[in-house]
């Protein structure tokens, strides 16, 4: 049966926000490298986005929201476990040939939380959080996996840049025909079908779209090797951010069919600045720096039933905030032993509370780059190497007037805060550390 849209939508707006259902469900949508302003609602000219910007329409854009981490196992660890991924010894991203360590399963994910608390729970898409299966999706409390669980893989063929096949059904290795991003979208889209009111679930949808190699769909013959995995245009990587829209479209759609798009939290963001294809603006770099335009993602949160359409959310936020807030919503409490470094978005997306200022941290300890940054509230400190510099990100968002020099006391509590942080971090060590 064909929708009504107007009468949908009417009904959305319409409808009381007071009644909130006492278990919603929770889907979020990843992408991956995405530029901040490659989708419509964020200024994009040359791509169309039109089912995120839906999203945005029909719900919250947060525009100054951060990812945990600078490149992807980072985030995704921060995003999983509602906590600094430094805790976990997982501060850069897993290379193929780094198999020995991953997330341990004592650290509570949001997927746990919400599977012992009777929740259905899927992941369809790229994890990077460890190959060997005690690392996995399903050690960490999700009823399906299907995907990959390398960093990147071909689109087509479904390999690593090393020839290693990497897709897989729950822990078992599995051949499929077809293009990456649609693959997730038929599953995330049948789990949805098979949904009803009554049951609550969580489903994880990871896209590997639009990390590189910059394959296009529709081209089944473009299978890539080390010689040609960077290769790609401007043009390859806006079709790439179109086949995510359409695959977002088609789970959006399921949720209007089988009548839980009110009750359904839907969030979509991506897990770090934008590379060479993307565009980032207004913030200065891209992925792998703590430079705004590395870590600076967009966000978005639709709930009919609690959050009004159209707002523009100025909190500042990060990655993990996203757990605390599911797990909020849901009336899930995290493990006193592991509490959460994240914050509830809840109280801002609903209007109970105004915007607050935050502290929030970001390290990359490689031993050929060191980079420590800290956000306080309008401030932004970064320590590139041996080079110390601020930015009131009120008036200069793109980091170009160093204002350290005119505000000494400034960058005196920056390293204060930082110092405070990293001891707090030394306080409970990992076993290993991936840098």
């Amino acid at each position: 049966m064909m929708l009504d849209r107007r009468k949908f939508l009417g009904a959305l707006t319409a409808a009381p926000l007071l009644a909130q259902p006492a278990r919603p469900n929770v889907i979020v949508f990843l992408t991956d490298d995405l530029g901040y302003a490659d989708i419509g609602c964020y200024g994009a000219k040359d791509i169309k986005t039109p089912h995120i910007d839906r999203l945005a329409k029909e719900g919250a854009k947060l525009p100054d929201f951060y990812s945990n981490g600078p490149v992807c196992t980072p985030t995704r660890a921060g995003l999983m476990t509602g906590r600094y991924q430094q805790r976990f010894g997982l501060e850069w991203a897993f290379g193929p040939g780094n198999k020995s360590w991953g997330l341990e399963a004592k650290h509570n994910t949001v997927a746990r939380y919400l599977k012992n608390s009777g929740y259905k729970t899927a992941m369809y898409g790229k994890w990077h959080l460890g190959y060997d299966a005690q690392y996995g999706p399903n050690a960490h409390g999700f009823d399906e996996f299907f995907g990959l669980l390398s960093g990147n893989v071909d689109f087509y063929s479904h390999q690593e840049v090393n020839g290693e096949h990497d897709l897989y059904e729950n822990t078992t290795p599995v051949k499929k025909e077809g293009y990456l991003t649609e693959l997730l979208a038929d599953r995330a889209e049948k789990f949805v079908s098979q949904q009803s009111a009554g049951q609550p679930f969580f489903l994880y949808v990871a896209f590997n779209g639009v990390h590189w190699p910059f394959q296009a769909p529709g081209r089944p013959q473009d299978v890539r090797n080390r010689q040609t995995w960077f290769d790609g245009t401007r043009a390859d990587y806006a079709r790439m951010v179109e086949s995510v829209d359409t695959a977002v479209g088609r789970v959006l759609k399921q949720l209007d069919e089988r009548g839980l798009t009110r009750d359904t939290m839907v969030i979509f963001t991506n897990d770090n600045g934008g590379e060479r294809l993307s565009d980032n603006r207004p913030w200065f770099h891209h992925k792998a720096t703590l430079w705004e335009g590395g870590i600076k993602v967009p966000a978005l949160v639709r709930w009919p039933a609690r959050i009004k359409p159209s707002q523009n959310i100025t909190q500042t936020a990060i990655s993990m905030d996203l757990t605390a807030t599911i797990l909020a919503a849901c009336g899930v409490q995290p493990a006193a032993d592991q509490p959460l470094d994240g914050l509830d978005l809840l109280p801002f997306l609903t209007g109970q509370r105004p915007p607050v200022d935050r502290t929030l941290f970001w390290r990359i300890d490689r031993a050929d780059r060191k980079t420590k940054a800290v956000r306080m509230g309008k401030w932004k400190f970064q320590r590139d190497g041996a080079i110390d510099v601020l930015y009131d990100l009120t008036k200069d968002p793109g980091e170009r007037v160093e204002m350290g020099y005119a505000h000494p006391e400034i960058v005196t509590e920056a390293k204060k805060r930082i110092a405070a942080w990293e001891a707090d971090l030394a306080k409970d060590p990992p076993p290993k550390s991936v840098k």
